[in-house]
């Protein structure tokens, strides 16, 4: 991994701001997901939408990993990128008839309620196939997570709950153009607490793979989500997540089934820490109890921070020896939850002074809006500057 001020002369060239990705690590963290998938048996889907930057996208697809959509246009745009169609598969609260009927032939639809199920059924049987189906599954485990990113309890929208499973059981039995294939989970994102939150879900997701094969309907697979957390406040000592922690957590929790793969779906610990948004120093606005940089990247460019207050590192890339000074750094968008980070000690900056928001690759511009109707931010990428 290259240091960003390595780059300062080429980024002075270019407008700001924009995402810039570092691909070699984005290969590393693939190999690696590659090796521990390996390791112990477990069958990788990227998770689109945490970043569709197509030259991202093709670097994956291309190590043979699968894809985890939840919308008709991700279905898409990973097939485009090379995704096989039969090793993608889509979930979502809301999938449109389009949608559906546009994605027949991938390798599961997770079906979040009773009534989506029946929807698909007639879909496929209108177009004369059988679609395959898994039921994803709120499991009611705590993630430890931001409420925002939390998925797995009742009070969340997405999933069957415990109540729905005998009717499920039956109208999977009953319907003739879908084929159960197996069970999805996600418990939420952005999981640190990695043998805790695994660990609960594994047990839960046995628990409930026995109820339905009670029921007479076999499991293709269990797919146990997404959620492995990254390092945002050291990066660079963690750039690339602990995966042997998280699969050797289920090795060690969930009971292997012969016939049946296990799936998961990472997205932020694959691409995060590969991506970082760079910005200038527009202004310094001296006040008596603090400073602002005022920088020319906003919430529109990267909305986690104003969203939920989510941390990102901050590095200056011109202030090697100087002094260090506190700083709010705060974007130009007319909101006051524009701001990037409070009491934010970094070298001292100046008109001009290039940033880089830090662990930008996930949720970053598949976020990014034109508000305030500024432009998105580019992506450039480290081998158009390493040739």
């Amino acid at each position: 991994m290259k240091d960003l001020s390595a780059y300062k002369n080429a980024f002075s060239a270019l407008e700001t701001p924009f995402y810039f990705y570092d691909t070699e690590l984005l290969s590393r963290t693939v190999e690696e997901v590659r090796r521990a998938a390996s390791k112990y048996g477990i069958d990788v889907h990227y998770a689109v939408k945490a970043n569709v930057e197509e030259r991202l996208l093709h670097i994956i697809s291309a190590a043979g990993l699968g894809a985890d959509a939840v919308s008709g246009n991700e279905v898409s745009r990973a097939v485009e990128c090379g995704f096989p169609k039969n090793r993608i598969v889509f979930a979502g609260v809301g999938k449109t008839d389009k949608e559906i009927r546009n994605a027949l032939g991938i390798e599961a639809f997770n079906v979040e309620s009773l009534q989506e199920l029946e929807v698909i059924d007639a879909i496929a049987a209108s177009e004369g196939v059988v679609a395959d189906v898994s039921l994803r599954i709120n499991p009611g485990v705590d993630a430890h997570t931001h409420k925002f990113i939390t998925t797995g309890l009742e009070a969340n929208k997405f999933g069957l709950v415990p109540e729905e499973f005998q009717a499920a059981a039956d109208l999977l039995k009953r319907l003739k153009s879908v084929r159960f294939t197996g069970l999805h989970f996600h418990v939420g994102s952005q999981i640190t607490d990695v043998q805790d939150v695994f660990g609960q879900e594994c047990v839960r997701a046995n628990e409930i793979a026995n109820f339905f094969e009670s029921q007479g309907l076999a499991l293709e697979h269990i797919d146990l989500g997404g959620g492995l957390g990254v390092d945002y406040q050291t990066p660079d000592r963690n750039p690339v997540p602990d995966f042997e922690l998280w699969f050797s957590t289920i090795a060690n929790n969930l009971p292997k089934r012969p016939g049946t793969r296990i799936f998961t779906e990472p997205g932020r610990s694959i691409v995060a820490q590969c991506g970082s948004l760079v910005t200038k120093v527009l202004y310094i606005k001296e006040r008596q109890t603090k400073t602002f940089a005022v920088v020319d990247a906003g919430m529109n460019n990267l909305v986690r921070p104003a969203l939920y207050g989510a941390y990102h590192r901050i590095d200056s890339l011109d202030g090697r020896g100087a002094s260090a000074r506190k700083y709010d750094i705060v974007g130009p968008i007319c909101e006051s939850s524009d701001v990037w980070g409070t009491d934010r000690e970094i070298p001292e900056c100046s008109r001009g002074t290039l940033l880089a928001i830090r662990s930008a690759g996930a949720y970053g511009s598949v976020m990014s809006s034109s508000y305030n109707l500024r432009d998105k931010a580019p992506a450039y990428f480290s081998e158009d500057f390493n040739k």
